[in-house]
């Protein structure tokens, strides 16, 4: 299991939190997300069977991760740079080479994790590893809330899963969905979550970890010391 992750650098993270946050406020606040998620990864290992991974890029940026990763995550590169497959673009190549990779290397399965969902509960992680861990293929997938999603585990590379898909729209969800339904893969849907990648939903995050109606100890912290105050949630 892999957090989709670029390395933290001003100007490359959370640009589209620039403004509010200033480009230095935009790094620490992806450190955060990036410390919660892999810390939940190890949290969900110890219930469902997971090797954690960061699927970073660029190449060569292993370092820059050094003291924000949970302690036991591994590497694996996701920059597409190698990736030549006919159709697929965007994110798709990044995702494809670290599905490829992880799977190429003898593991029965790999899921890959948004690094813009830092609230989302262990249980759900668990809950994708133990589903993609029973007998035959399938595909899991976790939606977003804005028609994308924030997980996506595979057994097998199934090629035509990311091929012509329009990445960063609010249909990406569904065109997965609908690949894995022209080549007959099953789909085990996990519940909605939300991607924090403006500020509507920054605020929105920050108000459920006041409320502790949602967990993100990193994020919290950080939340407080940029003095980012939260929405009333539901």
């Amino acid at each position: 299991m892999a957090v989709m992750a670029k390395a933290p650098r001003e100007g490359v993270v959370k640009t589209r939190l620039t403004p509010p946050l200033a480009p230095a406020a935009a790094v620490a606040l992806s450190e955060s997300f990036l410390a919660d998620v892999t810390e939940k990864i190890r949290e969900a290992a110890r219930a469902a069977p997971i090797s954690p991974f960061v699927a970073y890029a660029p190449t060569g940026a292993e370092a820059r991760f050094a003291g924000v990763v949970a302690p036991g995550t591994r590497f694996v590169l996701a920059d597409g740079e190698a990736i030549r497959e006919a159709g697929i673009s965007g994110i798709g190549r990044g995702l494809f080479q670290a599905t490829a990779s992880l799977l190429g290397n003898g593991f029965a399965g790999a899921c890959m994790v948004s690094a813009d969902a830092p609230s989302l509960p262990v249980a759900v992680l668990s809950e994708a590893a133990l589903a993609l861990a029973r007998e035959g293929d399938r595909m899991v997938l976790g939606p977003a809330e804005d028609g994308g999603y924030y997980l996506i585990g595979l057994k097998m590379l199934h090629r035509r899963i990311f091929q012509d898909i329009a990445w960063s729209s609010e249909t990406v969800a569904k065109e997965t969905t609908a690949r894995a339904q022209e080549i007959g893969l099953p789909v085990v849907l996990l519940r909605y979550w939300y991607d924090v990648d403006d500020e509507a939903t920054l605020r929105r995050l920050s108000g459920a970890l006041d409320a502790g109606t949602e967990r993100a100890p990193a994020t919290r912290a950080c939340l407080a010391r940029l003095g980012v105050v939260g929405r009333e949630t539901e």
